[in-house]
């Protein structure tokens, strides 16, 4: 299995530290890179300077309740580009609303999990991602393009 590359969309510290540890717990070839607001994702998604040279993630966590550009404008975003349509977007956000769910669905979320607020509990969360999307799933991968073709 190759390393992972997990980009996560999160703007509070304390949760961005959280999931790195429970991460490095379940799985150490995952690699995470962070973006702490939505203005900052997407300039790393489309390789705007100063993310030029970053790879391409093969998962996204994306949080909604973010500054400059809300989880939902990025999600829309992503999912409107035909270079990162197919990466799936996981929506791990504190918001258990039924409006949230069903708007990151119809925006073509690929599933949708509330953060629990003790730390078994995400660690199982983890895990369970872990298990799914890095173990079971095929992921795609980037596809290569020459110029002029």
């Amino acid at each position: 299995m190759h390393e992972c590359e997990i980009l996560l969309i999160e703007d509070n510290p304390a949760d961005v530290l959280l999931i790195r540890e429970a991460f490095k717990e379940v799985r150490l070839r995952n690699r995470i890179s962070v973006a702490g607001d939505g203005e900052q994702a997407l300039q790393y998604l489309q390789k705007q300077a100063p993310f030029a040279d970053v790879g391409r993630p093969d998962l996204i966590l994306l949080d909604l309740h973010l500054p400059k550009r809300s989880g939902r404008e990025v999600l829309a975003e992503i999912k409107n580009d035909p270079d990162l349509a197919e990466i799936p977007v996981i929506i791990l956000t504190t918001s258990s609303e039924d409006e949230d769910i069903h708007q990151a669905y119809r925006l073509h979320a690929n599933c949708y999990l509330t953060k629990p607020v003790d730390i078994d509990s995400f660690l199982t969360l983890v895990r369970g991602i872990d298990d799914f999307w890095l173990t079971l799933v095929k992921l795609p991968t980037a596809r290569r393009t020459s110029a002029g073709a």
